[in-house]
């Protein structure tokens, strides 16, 4: 049985004894509201059975004595209908039968706990995988994975093309649609996300009814888990806190009742941002909502290569026709350098492909955009779209080189040897799994 329910239960017992005392009040002064009482009573009594018996706990005695319960009411409505007086230990008999049922169903009814995973872009699944995972194992436990549609903005920022990505999880995840999930109706106790932005993303947005301000009023506990991961630098560094903090200040933060960061650093760091925004007051508040524990994104990775499902024309450029592998280049673009730098992004882009090009024989280039490319250009900078287009459209067309669009970051990380390409949280994953790294610039032309 779930929590909630329980609670009600219990919550609907203790307004039995309230109403036997205005049943007796009622009686005593001649007025009809007794009987009505009585009945409201017995319904409330069978309603409790309905539930109990729905449940999975084995529950024989608390229906048996909900049973005896109803069977009390009936006899006191027909000695009132009788006109009889109430006998003096009308009270002490009703006190006795609530306490009996609260006292089992406090013992005998287990407790289930539902948790709720609101995930939105398939590519990021990783930031909830691992929470998931744990969820599922646990015995006492019932969670449900429902991807959220979403919506490309246009340039005016109102809701452009609807997208539903509950196609591209991994097999493994269970899917329920989110026209299946009641949110209001069932009230999970839990409910996670990696959307922190409700109204203020320029690029995407889900549907209003799941911003984390409204998410709040169907649950008992919001968990906000970021769905990136940045660089850990003491918090006594001013640049980087300022360099951050619109990560940090979000509407997620002031909505969920627990938010989920990579480490007690970036735990530090957030307070540091937030208090500085919120006032010295707010300090507090953000020391009780963040929590250290760490991302599960980083959790990824544990996985053995042999596991990873390679398409064939990737295996064609990551090996040699005698059978030996390439080294294997991960390059990531960004979307922010795309906004900052405009056509010299592009530029960079095709220069690096030359380049790797040309070192095709030793080395294969695993190209991986951020998967809002598109969006955000058509949504902030539509005059780079097309040009965008047709230079990863050529890039394809070449073949040389390896492109992933797929949500599976987890298997970009686990096959590449370095890392070349924008600063993003794929620089942390890969310094964390001990790869090399190297961060592109921009106006650099010139290549070893």
């Amino acid at each position: 049985m779930r929590k909630r329910q329980k609670e009600k239960i219990l919550e609907l017992i203790q307004t039995f004894r309230q109403a036997h005392k205005e049943i007796l009040m009622a009686v005593l002064k001649g007025e009809e509201t007794a009987f009505l009482l009585l009945e409201q009573c017995q319904q409330g009594a069978v309603r409790i059975g309905e539930i109990i018996e729905q449940s999975e706990n084995e529950c024989s005695e608390i229906i048996g004595s909900l049973e005896a319960y109803c069977e009390w009411l009936y006899e006191k409505y027909q000695a009132f209908v009788s006109n009889e007086e109430p006998a003096e230990d009308f009270l002490k008999e009703g006190d006795a039968f609530c306490h009996r049922l609260s006292r089992q169903i406090a013992k005998d009814i287990s407790v289930r706990m539902e948790v709720v995973f609101l995930p939105y872009k398939a590519s990021m699944w990783d930031s909830l995988e691992s929470v998931w995972m744990a969820a599922r194992e646990d015995p006492s436990c019932d969670s449900y994975v429902v991807p959220l549609p979403y919506y490309d903005r246009r340039q005016d920022h109102s809701f452009g093309q609807l997208r539903d990505e509950s196609e591209m999880y991994p097999s493994y995840v269970p899917i329920t649609r989110y026209t299946e999930y009641d949110l209001k109706e069932r009230h999970p106790d839990m409910i996670f996300i990696h959307n922190p932005y409700d109204d203020s993303n320029f690029v995407t947005s889900v549907h209003p009814f799941f911003y984390s301000e409204n998410l709040r009023n169907y649950t008992d506990c919001l968990v906000y888990i970021p769905y990136f991961v940045l660089e850990d630098q003491p918090c006594s560094n001013r640049e980087y806190t300022e360099a951050v903090a619109h990560f940090c200040n979000v509407p997620a933060l002031q909505y969920a009742d627990r938010v989920i960061v990579q480490s007690e650093q970036m735990r530090e760091t957030y307070i540091q941002v937030l208090t500085q925004i919120w006032g010295a007051e707010s300090r507090p508040i953000w020391e009780k909502k963040i929590l250290g524990l760490g991302s599960p994104k980083m959790d990824k990775g544990t996985a053995g290569k042999q596991e990873l499902q390679i398409p064939d024309p990737w295996r064609k450029r990551m090996y040699r026709p005698d059978g030996s592998k390439k080294k294997i280049v991960l390059y990531n673009t960004s979307v922010s350098a795309l906004l900052q730098h405009g056509e010299k992004m592009l530029d960079k882009m095709a220069d690096v492909f030359s380049v790797f090009r040309e070192r095709q024989k030793q080395t294969a280039l695993l190209w991986r955009p951020h998967p809002l490319t598109l969006s955000t250009l058509q949504a902030m900078r539509p005059e780079l779209l097309e040009p965008y287009r047709e230079l990863e459209i050529r890039y394809q067309n070449e073949g040389w080189g390896i492109f992933d669009d797929s949500p599976d970051l987890d298997r970009a990380l686990l096959l590449c040897d370095a890392y070349y390409g924008d600063r993003s949280s794929l620089v942390q994953l890969c310094q964390n799994m001990g790869k090399p790294i190297l961060i592109q610039a921009v106006d650099q032309r010139e290549y070893l």
